[in-house]
């Protein structure tokens, strides 16, 4: 008679959670409803009725203060600036993006100087942001000098009396992005280009293919989703930067800047209604990013699939 088999747990039967998990349970909800709290709040507050106020309790659920908002905001043209961000962010994700994959292909080889030059291009992240404003925006002003000196040595002293400033969305502001901005650019494609696996790009020279081909076939799709994190990490941290756009942004200030204003002056919920507004676009940018890397990653299985 063969030995009664041992019995075997049900899938269902799972083990008693301890008190260790229970508190770290409780840590994490509290850890996340301090972290968005704040942005759950104001997108409370901003659906409230005209009689709304800064704070709870919520007074009526209306659209009233995103009209309002799209009146506009006493003197300040909030959608102009709303423009002038968007307009940044998106040159700054492009340039971040471009620069960034052009550096990763070029370190894969041992460059001369390439270690003092990648040590210098993060080390503006360990430095105070309204340093490297000031900093910018002094070197602009010693431009605008030297442009007025080269004006007037020419004999164009009639543009020397008009000339402001160099400063401005795409001079300025757009270096100042772009030094918070690349170097997390530059730090995900070396991780990328550490690990990539060159027997791809050696199969298809075997195969005939020129460099051309090889980068557009074979690498591109291989670190698209990074570039898509890439370009993501570009916009977003554009899109709400405040210390290094303050002293580097020339006459016109982006949205954060005249949010950053707003608050010392607006005492109704429009103010929490241009908030809802500008974290749905940065929402709507991850989201975006993560389709654009769910398509990439569906196409490239069904290349696969295909072969």
């Amino acid at each position: 008679m063969s030995a009664p088999a041992a019995a075997v747990p049900s899938s269902r039967e799972r083990p008693a959670r301890g008190a260790e998990f229970w508190v770290l349970a409780v840590v994490f909800t509290l850890f996340v409803l301090f972290l968005y709290g704040p942005t759950i709040a104001i997108f409370v507050l901003s659906f409230q009725g005209p009689e709304g106020g800064m704070t709870f309790p919520l007074r009526g659920v209306s659209l009233h203060w995103f009209n309002k908002l799209a009146e506009g905001i006493g003197v300040i043209d909030i959608w102009a600036a709303f423009r002038r961000s968007l307009a940044l962010g998106t040159a700054v994700m492009v340039l971040t993006v471009v620069l960034s994959v052009a550096a990763g292909l070029a370190f894969r080889k041992r460059l001369a100087g390439g270690d003092a030059l990648f040590y210098v291009t993060v080390a503006s992240l360990i430095m105070p942001s309204i340093v490297v404003s000031l900093g910018i925006g002094l070197q602009f002003r010693l431009i605008d000098g030297a442009l007025r000196w080269l004006l007037e040595a020419v004999g164009a002293s009639g543009l020397a009396e008009n000339f402001s400033t160099a400063m401005g969305l795409f001079t300025s502001a757009l270096a100042a992005h772009l030094t918070w901005t690349l170097p997390f650019g530059l730090l995900i494609m070396f991780a990328i280009f550490n690990r990539f696996d060159r027997s791809y790009e050696e199969a298809a020279r075997d195969l005939g293919a020129t460099p051309r081909q090889t980068f557009n076939q074979i690498v591109l799709p291989l670190i698209a989703p990074s570039i898509v994190g890439v370009a993501m990490f570009g916009f977003t941290l554009s899109w709400d930067e405040i210390a290094r756009s303050a002293q580097a942004i020339g006459d016109l200030n982006t949205l954060p800047l005249e949010l950053q204003g707003l608050t010392t002056t607006v005492t109704t919920p429009v103010i929490y209604a241009l908030g809802t507004v500008t974290t749905v676009v940065s929402f709507l940018v991850i989201g975006l990013a993560l389709a654009g890397v769910a398509w990439q990653q569906r196409r490239s299985r069904g290349t696969r699939g295909g072969r």
